[in-house]
């Protein structure tokens, strides 16, 4: 489906401008959860545009005759990250269901030597293996907001000649789309948290919070050598002796600051590049160091956290998933008077599951 916008291409025999529909193709879909490499992002609530009072938008401009209007217009930002970069991203499966369950299956058997058996043993007495199998399940929340637009909008918009209101409003509520799958991943909802967690919120997983205490950026030398020398190890034991983390999540905060030397007797290596020399000889080439600016307090206290939240996982599907069952999709533009114009776009998503839960595990202070 797709939405539409209005541009004028030619002229009447009057003279009057002659507005023909362009329709937009709605295949700009969420792309930051199909190419890690693609930024999507969302609303911290801050921007660096500049603030302004509503009474101070809107077509009506008092302008004088050595007023030039440029077609450029600049665009709000907004902190934008790509989930996927975070954690594994499921998009398409379990369409318009209302949950989805996922099994885990656990082995059971005795030790391993309790098979040993002996020449003329009795077969009927053998040791034994069986399998368990529990299940988890995410709640699927539905989604969908309108745009709505009418003749007004389009005249005058030709009018003032220097932007298009309807292909904007469309861009807005996209960009409203990512900002909020974006939110979600990271903080949850804040009207539903127990039901769709976020990765920094959810109570699955465990959450040490004497590893660490200060800003990684902040420590001395021989606090930094401790840390680098327990972080591994904290995590290691936090899965039973199982698996090594892939990813290190750092608030932005701290991150910015990591190019500070690890001490006076090494300022030529900054702590950043030790510390992913050290994750990578130990946990492998490919392990990452990301930085998200919803590990700081300023930008998670609206989920009642306002803490530095760093975080150690393994970017596995089968460990740590989010869903999004339906993709961003829009509907067919209409009109029931031909003055007024609807359409809707509309989505499903989940909150992050966590399957293993005991490979992620949580730092704040």
């Amino acid at each position: 489906m797709k939405s539409v916008f209005y541009q004028t291409v030619r002229h009447n025999s009057a003279g009057q401008p002659v507005k023909e529909p362009v329709f937009l193709n709605h295949t700009n879909r969420l792309s930051i959860f199909k190419d890690r490499n693609q930024s999507n992002g969302l609303d911290l609530r801050l921007n660096a545009v500049g603030d302004t009072a509503d009474s101070a938008t809107g077509y009506q401009i008092v302008i004088d005759t050595l007023t030039y209007i440029k077609k450029q217009v600049s665009e709000q930002k907004f902190y934008e990250v790509a989930p996927a970069d975070f954690i594994p991203v499921s998009v398409g499966d379990g369409a318009f269901a209302a949950n989805i369950l996922t099994n885990r299956t656990y082995q059971v058997a005795d030790d391993f030597e309790s098979g040993n058996i002996r020449t003329g043993a009795d077969s009927s007495r053998l040791a034994g293996v069986d399998v368990a199998i529990d299940s988890k399940t995410m709640a699927v929340i539905n989604w969908a907001k309108s745009v709505d637009y009418s003749i007004f909008d389009i005249e005058q918009a030709l009018v003032a000649n220097n932007w298009d209101p309807i292909e904007q409003k469309h861009r807005s509520r996209k960009k409203n789309w990512d900002l909020g799958i974006q939110k979600i991943a990271f903080l949850g909802s804040t009207l539903t948290p127990s039901v769709v967690p976020g990765l920094f919120t959810t109570t699955s997983v465990n959450t040490d919070t004497s590893t660490i205490i200060k800003l990684i950026s902040s420590m001395s030398a021989s606090e930094f050598a401790t840390f680098v020398q327990n972080i591994l190890g904290v995590y290691f034991a936090n899965t039973n002796s199982t698996v090594l983390p892939t990813s290190f999540i750092i608030p932005y905060d701290d991150y910015l600051g990591l190019m500070t030397p690890v001490s006076s007797t090494y300022p030529n290596i900054p702590k950043l590049n030790y510390l992913e020399q050290a994750f990578k000889a130990i946990c492998g080439p490919n392990f990452k160091i990301l930085p998200n600016a919803y590990g700081t307090p300023a930008n998670n206290a609206v989920a009642g956290l306002n803490k530095h939240v760093y975080c150690l996982l393994r970017y596995d599907p089968e460990s740590i998933r989010m869903d999004i069952p339906v993709d961003y999709t829009t509907t067919q533009p209409n009109s029931v008077n031909n003055f007024q114009f609807q359409d809707v776009a509309y989505g499903q998503y989940t909150g992050v599951g966590f399957y293993r839960a005991l490979e992620t595990l949580l730092f704040t202070f």
